[in-house]
């Protein structure tokens, strides 16, 4: 199983591994930027000492609470090693890589010790668990949702909180657990409890029944869970909820990120039917296919569950099998959102989602995520399909059909693309000379979830000495003026203006005294010392850009002065 799941892992990012620190994902390359940054800056706490959950070097002039956005502090620090010696690119593809394959090596753990007899069904289910569309999709530099191990261990040791005699330390396994995951992706460990509860649920409807000795433990070791968890997470719950720039919601629409109907049935864009022209645009971007198992797929999932389900004289298994499937199609009905959504379109018939929107914890989750609770429930679906093979009349047959009906949704490897360089005035520390401690470097165009390379900039020097220069704006969550979550801050003119102009070649006609006066106050107020725009661009898509955005720097701030390979402005 290690083999097959590191061997899957390397022919999804081997685009990565050609040079970590000259390629980048062409899907969601800002999102991979975002993550380098929480990686350089874990290994820069453990350096000088910063506080993981806060930091003032982005949003300058005020700063960015990280407990709102997923810091990925804990694998940070396990990486820092390899972000200080090899750089945060090549810490990021390792970080990648490493969670795509132990995902499903932990579902096979689980899947063959706690739940099948057979070793080749936990296999198949862990692979299904581990490769699955909503996976590879989430692959595309969403390090959070790709990385799922923890997930089946988690669900391991809530299993084993029943244990007579075992609850205390049972439960601050748990707790240091979740603690971990809420690190690594606190919307995943809302999807596993709330996962949890609800397939117990449904399993004790199904009949299944537990000692009141084992009920007293269970309930013990929640506790101790409970305790252990708020213990660790105290700190960090509170900036996420009442610190510093915490804010409610998500800033994205609900309808917009919940599944549509059809999607359970397309085909994703990464997969072999997808890279043949089959695949269904029904996603709001290309890392949200949170389902997409295919027509074929859904239909091995069906007949895995009436596998599961048939006639047993082990209740306990099929009561197990019952809670199984009813888990999932409860939450593929949730992953729907709170109203229809159909071939695109959107509808008016609302659904039970609709209730969820707004109360806590839901308000801040995307529904169409919901779907991965749904495709690790058919994992676990599979595996115990496929443990009853040997009950029916063609074993060999009914395993090809299965074998060739997840064969249109075999992962294909995840595209990348060569990324700019960072200029060698930040790589040799030239900076320094210019900008003193406290003060903002200005890139241009302004750091965003569009145009991400000024904070990559920031991002090499972070791990190259654990300091580094301030920047206004950058690509991470914050409040908007409501309240609400917002991707970045609020944008002003200079920011609009340069975005603009690097994005669709669109600027000023002229330029005015009054912008020239607007963009100098923008750049007091930023703290800002200078303003740097690299030598033949600062990105490979938007570098026929780079001559336009010289003449309109050149026309707001005067005459630049060349710096090894930057042009450079000095604020006053």
């Amino acid at each position: 199983m290690v083999v097959l799941a590191l061997a899957g892992a390397a022919w999804l990012t081997g685009g990565l591994w050609i040079g970590p620190n000259h390629r980048a994902l062409t899907v969601n390359a800002s999102d991979q930027a975002l993550f380098e940054w929480m990686l350089a800056y874990a290994s820069a706490t453990i350096r000088h000492g910063f506080n993981p959950f806060w930091t003032n070097l982005m949003n300058a002039p005020g700063g960015v609470n990280l407990a709102v956005n997923t810091a990925v502090t804990v694998l940070g620090w396990v990486l820092a090693p390899v972000t200080l010696l090899l750089g945060p690119s090549v810490s990021f593809t390792v970080a990648l890589t490493f969670g795509i394959a132990a995902t499903p090596v932990a579902w096979y753990l689980l899947l063959s010790r706690s739940v099948v007899r057979s070793p080749w069904a936990a296999l198949v289910g862990g692979l299904f668990c581990g490769f699955a569309p909503g996976l590879v999709s989430h692959a595309n530099a969403h390090v959070n949702f790709a990385s799922g191990y923890l997930v089946p261990l988690i669900v391991w040791r809530i299993m084993r909180l029943a244990r007579p005699g075992h609850a205390v330390r049972g439960g601050v396994i748990l707790g240091v657990l979740c603690a971990i995951q809420y690190s690594l992706g606190a919307e995943t460990l809302f999807f596993t409890g709330l996962g949890s509860a609800v397939f117990l649920g449904l399993w004790l409807l199904a009949g299944h029944r537990e000692t009141r000795a084992h009920v007293a433990a269970f309930a013990k070791g929640a506790g101790v869970t409970a305790l252990a968890a708020l213990a660790l997470l105290a700190y960090p719950l509170w900036m996420q909820f009442v610190g510093p720039d915490s804010y409610h919601g998500t800033g994205f629409d609900q309808v917009t990120h919940s599944e549509d109907l059809l999607a359970y049935g397309s085909f994703p864009r990464r997969s072999l039917a997808g890279t043949l022209g089959l695949s269904g645009r029904l996603a709001p971007n290309a890392t949200e296919e949170n389902s997409f198992f295919g027509v074929p797929g859904l239909l091995v999932l069906i007949g895995a569950a009436v596998l599961a389900l048939r006639p047993t004289a082990d209740r306990a298994r099929r009561s197990l099998a019952w809670a199984v499937a009813g888990s999932a199609l409860l939450f593929a009905v949730l992953s729907l959102g709170p109203a229809l959504k159909f071939d695109g379109r959107r509808t008016d018939y609302l659904l039970p989602y609709a209730a969820l929107m707004h109360v806590p914890l839901f308000d801040s989750a995307l529904p169409g995520r919901i779907a991965l609770i749904v495709t690790a429930l058919g994992g676990v679906l599979l595996a115990l399909g496929l443990d009853r093979l040997p009950e029916v009349r063609h074993p060999r047959l009914v395993a090809a059909a299965l074998a060739l009906g997840l064969l249109p949704i075999l992962p294909m490897p995840l595209l990348t693309m060569d990324r700019s360089p960072v200029p060698h005035f930040i790589s040799s520390g030239r900076w320094q000379d210019y900008v003193r401690p406290g003060q903002t470097l200005i890139p241009a165009p302004l750091p965003s979830d569009w145009l991400p390379d000024g904070q990559r900039w920031q991002t090499a020097a972070l791990a190259s000495d654990g300091t580094s220069f301030r920047i206004p704006c950058g690509f991470f969550l914050g409040p908007d003026t409501d309240g609400r979550g917002r991707i970045g801050p609020q944008p002003l003119w200079m920011e609009t203006t340069l975005s603009v102009a690097a994005l669709t070649g669109d600027r000023p006609v002229a330029v005015t005294p009054v912008m020239q006066a607007e963009a100098r106050a923008e750049l007091r107020y930023w703290g800002g010392s200078v303003v740097v725009l690299p030598d033949g661009g600062y990105g490979n898509r938007w570098s026929h850009r780079h001559d336009l955005l010289l003449k309109l720097l050149t026309e707001l701030f005067g005459a630049p002065s060349r710096v090894d390979d930057v042009w450079l402005w000095r604020v006053s």
